[in-house]
């Protein structure tokens, strides 16, 4: 009876482990407001092509659902081959529904927060997003941030 238990759970596991990869050749949309494309798997490496909201990539290589980078193929310009950080994508396809949504909810999503959120967390729906506006208009220059980086000795957790 041991027996047929282990091997259960060793089938479970393994089916488990290999649900959870990515395989070459398997649709995937950006689901962030913008991704960058890069040259190699790295936070400096270089930019290939800039991805939005929804557009669609092609897994390259097979990637582990732990992945940080996985290997993609722009749907939409097949030249642009390189890297995108794991937590952009997904493998749901990103479409716009036939209602549409209005202005102010397009903006709240854009700023991370939805209508529920918003009347939860003011009431009065006096909520000014002017500073959220000025902090996603910061640009860092990555050469400015790497010397920021060892400037400050700081490492990766």
């Amino acid at each position: 009876m041991k027996k047929i238990v282990l091997a259960i759970v060793i089938c479970v596991c393994f089916c488990t482990v290999a649900a959870a990869q990515v395989s070459s050749g398997t649709a995937m949309f950006v689901n962030t407001r913008a991704a960058q494309l890069k040259s190699s798997s790295g936070f400096f490496s270089s930019v290939v092509a800039n991805l939005a909201y929804g557009d669609q990539v092609t897994v390259v290589s097979d990637a582990a659902a732990n992945a940080k980078w996985v290997e993609v193929r722009s749907a939409a310009n097949s030249s642009h081959k390189g890297w995108v950080e794991y937590s952009s994508l997904t493998t749901k396809r990103i479409v716009s529904t036939g209602g549409g949504a209005s202005a102010s909810e397009i903006a709240l999503a854009g700023k991370g927060f939805d209508a529920k959120f918003v009347s939860t967390a003011n009431p009065g729906g006096s909520l000014n997003f002017t500073d959220v506006d000025l902090v996603e208009a910061i640009v860092v220059n990555s050469d400015k941030l790497k010397k920021f980086i060892t400037d400050g000795k700081l490492v990766s957790p």
